[in-house]
């Protein structure tokens, strides 16, 4: 049975084994575990205590549609990542996307709230937008223009793409754990240590009566052990240690709650409600809001059905090349080896999640952590889809471990697809300046299709304008233009 298993994954193929495949899809899992609350508090705005809940009436309605999309939310993860576990046989991850969950709940929840609709209807609506735009991505993906567009894209792009991913899988990992935090001046600034020790008791206070927990300031407590996770890695790594990422995660962990003195909490007794309205509201809400779609009007759907297919469309390319190229799964063209089979994969989660009651699915940058823990086969995907569905009704359990656990392997692998950008011919400027801002935009725009849109339009312009331009750079144009109007049309 094992040498079946080893044989239909290619384990051994991908020089790997099933103990390295395990601990791959763990990390992958403890990465992206944070999407079971994130996304349901971005579709529904919070819930029933969120932004949107004004009113007794709003909240309970806004309940409701946070436990819909709850277990949505699992269930679209677990499906789409066996999809890549089975078909695709790679080690990557799928979840609702950050950023089109928000631009969701502007454009549909909150946007029913404001103009007097049925929140419900609204939110109905945008599941319908998604599956049509699901439905136009697998019809890219089954004809094999997806593939054809993703294969076209430049060089330079292609390899800026994974050191752009790297330095925003960093970025979120340094902004999960407040590392680098607000500012109304700078946008952004390092965690004020200062402040944290001032702001903390004395000794002599804590003499008189405070708490551990009170004297130690959590947030400085997360700041420092995320550091250590992230030395931890370097330096079991540069033993070959195997499974380091994993054995991070479990030290931060119990770091954590021995510096703050807090003890794990859990709570069983929504489980049961979650599943109630995710059975009346979400599942096949997508279908109840074709009856009332069309007062969005023609060309505002179709406007949006583009808009939510192009980012998906771009953001799944983009974290397939990032991650493949820190898995050495490249092929002999630098493409990502069953990139078909791949994006099949990420279109047909995306229509799955309209149909269950969620936002857009798609191929999660956080996969690179498994990557980086040595995953190399589908196996790794089997090992997280399975940790997801466990969450269905363990998802306290999910809870336990902390970000500044996970920041540190997002941090991690920030640094090894930094790699990338080396290989970038930077002598010649025309396609040095569109990689950088392919790399930069990323981060600082947070969104990997922005960073591949603005690097995709000053290449174009750069190479017409100094005589370069072929044609071999038509689709790339078009990718330029499509990008240009979303801008234009679409704010998100």
């Amino acid at each position: 049975m094992k040498n079946k298993f080893d044989k239909f994954f290619k384990i051994s193929e991908r020089g790997s084994n099933f103990k390295v495949e395990i601990i791959a899809g763990l990390t992958t899992f403890f990465a992206m575990a944070y999407i079971i609350f994130v996304n349901p508090d971005q579709v529904a705005a919070g819930g029933a205590g969120g932004w949107l809940a004004a009113s007794g009436a709003d909240a309970a309605i806004m309940g409701k549609i946070w436990n819909a999309v709850y277990v949505a939310s699992i269930l679209v993860a677990a499906i789409g990542t066996l999809l890549y576990a089975f078909y695709a046989k790679l080690p990557y991850a799928q979840a609702c996307g950050l950023g089109l969950n928000s631009f969701f709940c502007t454009t549909f929840v909150a946007g029913a709230y404001f103009s007097g609709k049925d929140i419900v209807q609204g939110y109905q609506e945008g599941l319908t937008i998604i599956l049509l735009s699901g439905i136009l991505f697998l019809t890219l993906s089954v004809t094999g223009a997806r593939e054809y567009i993703a294969k076209s894209l430049p060089e330079c792009l292609k390899k800026a793409i994974s050191a752009g991913i790297g330095l925003f899988i960093a970025f979120i990992g340094f902004q999960n754990v407040d590392l680098i935090q607000d500012n109304q001046y700078t946008l952004v600034q390092l965690f004020d240590f200062h402040g944290a020790i001032e702001n903390s008791p004395s000794f002599l206070d804590t003499m008189r009566g405070y708490t551990t927990a009170e004297f130690s300031s959590p947030a400085m407590a997360a700041v420092l052990i995320a550091f250590i996770g992230l030395l931890l890695i370097a330096i079991l790594e540069k033993f070959r240690v195997k499974g380091s990422v994993i054995i991070s995660i479990g030290a931060s962990t119990v770091l954590y709650y021995i510096l703050t003195w807090t003890v794990p909490s859990f709570d069983m007794n929504k489980i049961g409600q979650s599943f109630v309205d995710f059975g009346e509201i979400g599942i096949f809400g997508a279908f109840k809001g074709f009856g009332t779609l069309g007062t969005l009007g023609v060309v505002n759907i179709i406007v949006l059905v583009i808009t939510f297919c192009l980012v998906d469309m771009f953001d799944t390319i983009g974290t397939l090349y990032g991650t493949a190229a820190q898995a050495d799964m490249l092929d002999e063209n630098g493409d990502p080896i069953d990139v078909d089979k791949a994006m099949a994969c990420d279109s047909i989660a995306t229509v799955t999640g309209a149909v269950l009651g969620t936002s857009t699915c798609t191929t999660f940058v956080e996969s690179a952590a498994g990557v980086g823990a040595g995953g190399r086969s589908g196996f790794a995907s089997l090992v997280t889809s399975v940790c997801f569905l466990l969450c269905l009704f363990l998802s306290p359990l999910a809870a336990i471990v902390p970000s500044c656990a996970t920041a540190p392997a997002l941090i991690y692998v920030g640094v090894l697809m930094l790699k990338g950008f080396a290989k970038i011919d930077m002598s010649d400027i025309s396609n040095a300046v569109p990689a950088f801002l392919t790399v930069v935009m990323m981060p600082l725009t947070y969104s990997i299709s922005n960073g591949i849109a603005i690097g995709a339009m000053s290449y174009v312009l750069i190479k017409a304008c100094t005589g370069k331009y072929t044609k071999k750079d038509i689709v790339v144009t078009i990718i330029a233009v499509l990008f240009a109007v979303r801008f234009v049309m679409v704010t998100m």
